[in-house]
């Protein structure tokens, strides 16, 4: 990367470390509200900041790897170890609830269709997704 030398480290790749930060803490954020919110995947957002981080500063990097909330929910979908029954059952449950009830209320056929779809595609995710055993 081209920059201004400041120090040891140029100031364009400082400014691409913040950047790198920010987008984490962003993608944390979104991870975080789609616990909450069935259409929003929490995994991938999750992912990504992690992989911002790991660019972006190991001290975040490991911040997150080991954060009680977050750290191993990514090892373990990184290390293809698969999701604890408790957590799938949880998610299969809001999901169905907060779908049905959206399509419950929905007056527009084709978006019903569509929400329909998202349910039973993210149930077959889940499902296929390998079961952790936890002990």
């Amino acid at each position: 990367m081209v920059g201004i030398k400041k120090g040891n480290i140029r100031i364009s790749e400082k400014i691409f470390r913040i950047l790198l930060i920010s987008c984490g803490t962003f993608f944390i954020i979104i991870g975080f509200i789609g616990i909450f919110l069935p259409l929003l995947p929490t995994t991938p957002f999750l992912l990504l900041a992690a992989a911002c981080y790991a660019r972006g500063s190991k001290k975040f990097y490991n911040w997150l790897i080991t954060n009680r909330w977050f750290g191993e929910y990514i090892k373990n979908y990184r290390e293809k170890k698969g999701i604890p029954i408790k957590t799938k059952v949880f998610a299969i449950l809001i999901l169905w609830i907060t779908i049905s009830y959206s399509i419950f209320i929905m007056d527009i056929f084709l978006i019903r269709i569509i929400l329909i779809i998202v349910l039973t595609g993210v149930t077959f995710h889940l499902l296929t997704i390998k079961t952790l055993k936890v002990i």
